[in-house]
């Protein structure tokens, strides 16, 4: 896993470089195990510019004439910056961290691919990572950001998360901490991780390596590796909507047998000479009788029956209880 470091970096690995020789001891040390040698010279390289030793010291650029920076790459052709910054960690962590993913990702790519296309890869990755990286922050620049177009950086980290993009192709369904995750999502996954355990990471440098794993796939192997990678994703983006549409299709066509039909019931006639409506519980009564036959309301119209009704005891107006009383006895059953 790589970690692209801005200048305002700190560092959190603490005495780390013997854990580092250690793991190379024992991924080169033991008698028949692979060893990769182009992976061990990048490995050495960089462990060169960062100790410094002796007399070299002497002869490497110092870190603040190397450092990637994009304003002063284009303003003044700095291809030094560009391309050496990728060599310089900020960092004992930094360093560290970028070496152990190094060892790790580069002794699985080089010993499956053969030494001559892994470093033919490792410089294209070099190469493409560096100017994604130059051209997002540019693009940002222009859209009103200008913290990654004038941040400092350092790293080598561009170049892993793009073998990681490689690696994960080759591999597909990649093992992280004992889940299983597709190769289509490692690399973001990947990237979530580094900023969420390491937030001063140069977010912008880091999604530029991951834009030049993809471009190396798709000059090196065409759009086909590419579509395996992001198999499943257009299915999964378009499941909403073919859920819309059936759920339109089933309203258009009644719904088959899952889907329920409510037909409203056709309106009586009510006052016209059929039914007549009781002012009272509002039920609607046959033109035949003279009083409610659920409130014993009399009609209106007829004043001999609402005479009637008040001489036999009958209360021309009932309550509420009783009304809701008289609808349960006739339909609650």
């Amino acid at each position: 896993m790589g970690v692209g470091m801005s200048s305002d970096g700190q560092d959190l690995g603490g005495r780390t470089l013997p854990l580092l020789a250690v793991r190379m001891l024992l991924q080169y040390g033991p008698t028949g195990a692979s060893r990769p040698p182009v992976t061990a010279a990048l490995i050495a390289a960089n462990a060169l510019v960062y100790l410094r030793p002796g007399a070299v010291d002497a002869h490497l650029p110092r870190l603040r004439h190397v450092m990637f920076n994009p304003h002063l790459i284009i303003k003044f052709s700095d291809l030094r910056r560009f391309f050496l910054s990728a060599f310089y960690h900020l960092s004992e962590g930094h360093f560290f961290m970028n070496m152990a993913s190094l060892l790790h990702t580069g002794v699985k790519l080089e010993t499956s691919m053969g030494s001559p296309e892994f470093a033919s890869m490792v410089v294209s990755l070099l190469g493409l990572s560096q100017g994604f990286t130059l051209l997002l922050s540019k693009g940002l620049l222009l859209l009103g950001n200008d913290m990654a177009y004038y941040q400092y950086s350092a790293g080598f980290s561009g170049v892993l998360l793009g073998m990681n993009v490689v690696l994960n192709a080759r591999e597909g369904n990649v093992v992280w901490q004992g889940v299983s995750v597709p190769s289509k999502y490692a690399a973001l996954l990947e990237l979530l991780v580094i900023h969420a355990f390491n937030p001063e990471a140069h977010l912008v440098c880091n999604v530029g390596g991951i834009l030049a794993g993809l471009a190396y796939l798709l000059l090196r192997h065409g759009p086909e590796r590419l579509a395996h990678m992001f198999s499943g994703i257009a299915d999964v983006a378009s499941q909403p909507v073919r859920f819309a549409k059936r759920l339109l299709r089933s309203a258009a066509h009644g719904g088959g047998s899952t889907v329920r039909r409510h037909v409203a019931p056709v309106p009586k006639e009510v006052g016209r000479g059929m039914w007549w409506r009781c002012i009272t519980c509002s039920y609607d009564n046959s033109r035949h009788a003279d009083v409610c036959e659920m409130c014993s309301t009399p009609h209106p119209d007829h004043a001999f029956s609402r005479r009637r009704h008040v001489q036999d005891g009958g209360n021309s107006e009932l309550s509420v209880e009783e009304i809701r009383r008289r609808r349960l006895e006739r339909f609650g059953g």
